[in-house]
């Protein structure tokens, strides 16, 4: 079959590499892609956002499949403007209508979900400039940090956590008034949570599902998990802690209730939960739900799916995940990210990329890369990523931090520490 990919990024990368190992495909096409995509298939120039353009390439190209990576325009609903659109009946899709992306594209929805079905969370109120002083009441009743999220999408800089009281006050009084624009018109404040993240995904057609690797990823720039967040410095999978009897409750109390509160909730839901999870003392708490796969975890939970990934893919979107199954590569999967120096403030793009072709025994996956005068060259924040097997943690992030060497840019940074707290 005919698959498009939506997105640019590792993740999509990544899932085109998986994908490409099933017989099923015929044809990869990634719109818009980047330069390590247009070497597994064909880059169509085409945002991610221009549902009319998407479907000129469906129609153009014979899409039989396609795979939504980023979640803006699963928000948008790019799934209800295809399966409404009489000329691409039959499409299949895989991620979410707008009714189910709700459970990324607004936290207060979210949070009320997790509350309703009573999955595991932090205790919550969500505030409006209408009821700013119970929001302050709520601040001044905690005890630091305090956690402030925007309600919606705001390019995963919408989270801030504060260790002054004066200061949380006042930045929840900037948020509701357009420090994030429209996604901070209502904020979600939180308890802060004392634990350690991991990143548990699973592939669902709205009724049945099936776990996929989990994994653990680095948000903070520097090492020792010092500095600002960015979208990932890298990840590791599987994750120690996260051992039969975790995933035990991370099934019982989060998955299972959720996939219920999606069928009770009448939420069109198929393709991808990213439950977004911390270890309280052994018991797993939902910090929040993403509608789609992670990124940087994608690059290294791919390396260890053994089964056919897209007649996985098939399943979620047929609703016949019931008769699929899975299997996990037992090894040990790490990716690092190389980053452009500046990162996650501002950085040049255009840098010249090189050493890609001297990498052995990685998987080299682009990010921020487009092609440029027959060169590569970086067009994001982060750039690469390098992914290893390895019999233990230490020997597969040994490999990768070797390759990450051979790869060579302007100002080029990663972290040297992944795995330091597990």
């Amino acid at each position: 079959m005919n698959i498009l990919i939506i997105g640019s990024g590792g993740r999509e990368h990544a899932l085109g590499w998986k994908i490409c190992q099933s017989e099923k495909t015929t044809k990869l096409f990634f719109a818009p892609g980047n330069a390590g995509t247009s070497e597994i298939g064909e880059n169509i120039p085409v945002g991610v956002s221009d549902f009319a353009g998407i479907k000129e390439i469906v129609l153009k190209n014979q899409i039989d499949m396609i795979i939504v990576g980023p979640e803006v325009p699963l928000v948008e609903g790019i799934h209800d403007y295809i399966s409404s659109d009489n000329d691409l009946k039959g499409i299949k899709v895989v991620g979410p209508k707008k009714s189910g992306a709700q459970l990324e594209g607004s936290k207060d929805f979210a949070k009320e979900f997790m509350k309703k079905y009573n999955i595991p969370t932090a205790g919550f109120i969500t505030v409006s400039n209408k009821n700013l002083t119970e929001g302050f009441e709520f601040l001044s009743s905690k005890k630091p940090p305090y956690v402030l999220k925007a309600d919606g999408l705001a390019a995963g800089k919408g989270v801030l956590i504060i260790d002054s009281l004066e200061e949380a006050k006042q930045l929840l009084s900037e948020m509701l008034n357009g420090k994030f624009g429209d996604a901070s018109k209502k904020v979600v404040i939180e308890e802060f949570l004392s634990g350690i993240e991991v990143s548990v995904f699973v592939i669902t057609d709205g009724k049945n599902y099936k776990i996929l690797p989990e994994a653990k990823d680095y948000k903070r720039i520097g090492e020792g998990d010092t500095g600002l967040n960015t979208g990932g410095m890298g990840a590791i999978s599987p994750v120690p802690f996260a051992d039969d009897e975790f995933m035990k409750k991370v099934e019982a109390r989060i998955i299972k209730p959720t996939i219920e509160g999606i069928q009770k909730s009448e939420l069109e839901y198929n393709g991808f939960i990213f439950f977004g999870l911390i270890n309280v003392q052994g018991n797993p708490y939902v910090i929040e739900y993403n509608v789609r796969m992670g990124d940087p975890e994608t690059e290294a939970v791919m390396l260890r799916v053994k089964s056919d990934f897209v007649s996985l893919l098939e399943g979620a979107a047929e609703g016949t995940l019931d008769k699929k199954s899975i299997e996990f590569d037992d090894r040990q999967a790490v990716t690092v990210i190389l980053v452009s120096g500046g990162y996650p403030g501002s950085y040049e793009k255009g840098k010249v990329i090189t050493g890609t072709e001297d990498v052995e025994d990685s998987i080299v996956f682009h990010a921020g890369t487009k092609e440029k005068n027959s060169e590569i060259v970086t067009n994001g924040g982060r750039v690469i990523a390098v992914s290893s097997y390895g019999n233990s943690m230490k020997e597969a992030l040994s490999k990768s931090y070797k390759n990450a060497e051979k790869i060579v840019f302007d100002k080029k940074y990663f972290r040297k520490d992944l795995g330091f707290d597990l």
